[in-house]
């Protein structure tokens, strides 16, 4: 693996009562994040390739560990996002080099399809600071009761030289959704939009 990771956390999120409504099933959220080494940090590099094919690594590894989370089926998986914050000793083009080009191809295998645009987030930050991973659903953007987020935070990441590189997964849209459009149960997911 290319990717000199020191830590990786994975966080689970049910929620059972909203508005004093009970949910059932519980809708859940499954975020995985890695911390790993800047290769780039504190110098300006062209090639950014090395990020990108750590990108490939963690996409992988991530949205598997979130379907593992989440107990569920590849097939199963409703949603996913990705995210990265990037230390002071870095750039946001060190987290685009990672989400972009290859991240998305390994994340899909990982939730079984997955048409549509991977969500993403990219910004600096500092250890402890919150990084939010936008949520859409996997083959149908259209969907709108799966726009949502989820939020991760190490009290000890990003250090200066470190990225913090998340990837999210659902296995049902937002609890009591009510805003209309698309559903989820007639998306098609042939066009990544419908």
């Amino acid at each position: 693996m290319k990717a000199r990771i020191r830590k990786i956390a994975v966080h689970v999120e049910e929620t059972h009562i909203e508005m004093g409504r009970e949910i059932s099933p519980p809708t859940r959220k499954a975020v995985a994040a890695a911390v790993i080494a800047n290769p780039f940090a504190g110098a300006y590099q062209e090639d950014l390739s090395e990020l990108m094919d750590i990108g490939a690594e963690l996409g992988e590894l991530l949205g598997n560990r979130c379907v593992a989370a989440l107990g569920i089926k590849p097939s199963e998986a409703e949603s996913f996002g990705k995210a990265a914050m990037v230390g002071e000793a870095g750039e946001l083009e060190h987290a685009a080099a990672i989400l972009h080009p290859k991240l998305g191809a390994p994340l899909r295998k990982a939730v079984e399809k997955g048409a549509s645009l991977v969500p993403s987030s990219k910004k600096m930050g500092s250890p402890g600071q919150v990084l939010d991973v936008p949520l859409g659903h996997k083959d149908a953007a259209y969907v709108r009761s799966h726009f949502d987020g989820v939020e991760i935070s190490l009290n000890d990441a990003p250090r200066a030289g470190e990225i913090l590189v998340a990837v999210a997964v659902t296995d049902s849209g937002r609890p009591l959704p009510r805003v209309g459009g698309l559903t989820a149960a007639e998306a098609e997911g042939k066009d990544g939009l419908r």
